[in-house]
């Protein structure tokens, strides 16, 4: 299989690499970034690219299934529009070309409460793009949807971290869907979606994810 990665240099998109590239089936993992990884691996194409500016006559397009795993928050971004392009606009563009050039399967690492109808901005984006990819017609779309994510990220959320220790306190009294998601089992589902491909839309909640 030749596989799409998008947002591998995130917290579960460095464990989804590393997976892939274990991975015997996979002759080729393409992951497009904006500087260049320190990962190098005889299966690896690391593009360098802009978001902004995607190269949309590029042969890697060419895959079998997308893997992504971009994702910001709106404090990072420093803005809601500038959330709303990371979290919505980028990963559709991504879709639309993959699709375009045969790719058959799309795996999202989305969030748990995504809904296209909420009053929570951040919980609105993530359902339009859900609902955007639903209409692309993808023989595949899986939407992977964990709640907080718990592992030890390179870059500094505090408001994150504070929540994330209270909720590893609580964990053993907490409903399941409410647990913190473990970055392992997240980046587990996502490769499994994408090399056991279930057609039609599969929703992995985050009860399954703690």
């Amino acid at each position: 299989m030749k596989i799409l990665h998008v947002g591998a240099t995130g917290l579960v998109g460095r464990l989804v690499l590393r997976r892939l590239l274990d991975t015997p089936g996979v002759t080729r993992v393409i992951a497009p970034t904006r500087r260049p990884l320190d990962t190098q691996h005889p299966h690896l194409l690391n593009p360098v690219i802009d978001f902004d500016s995607l190269p949309e006559d590029a042969e890697w397009w060419d895959v079998d299934a997308v893997i992504c795993t971009l994702g910001t928050t709106i404090a990072i971004a420093g803005s809601q529009a500038a959330f709303r392009r990371v979290d919505h606009d980028y990963p559709l563009q991504i879709a639309r070309l993959a699709r375009k050039y045969g790719a058959k399967t799309y795996v999202l690492n989305s969030a748990m409460g995504a809904n296209a109808r909420s009053s929570v901005f951040y919980n609105r984006v993530k359902g339009e793009l859900e609902e955007a990819l639903a209409a692309l017609d993808y023989e595949a779309l899986v939407l992977v949807r964990p709640g907080l994510i718990d592992g030890e990220r390179a870059e500094s959320r505090p408001g994150e971290a504070r929540l994330l220790a209270v909720s590893r306190f609580l964990r053993p009294i907490l409903p399941m869907k409410w647990r913190p998601s473990r970055a392992e089992r997240i980046a587990d589902a996502l490769v499994d979606a994408a090399l056991n491909p279930a057609r039609g839309l599969t929703v992995v909640e985050a009860d399954q994810l703690a």
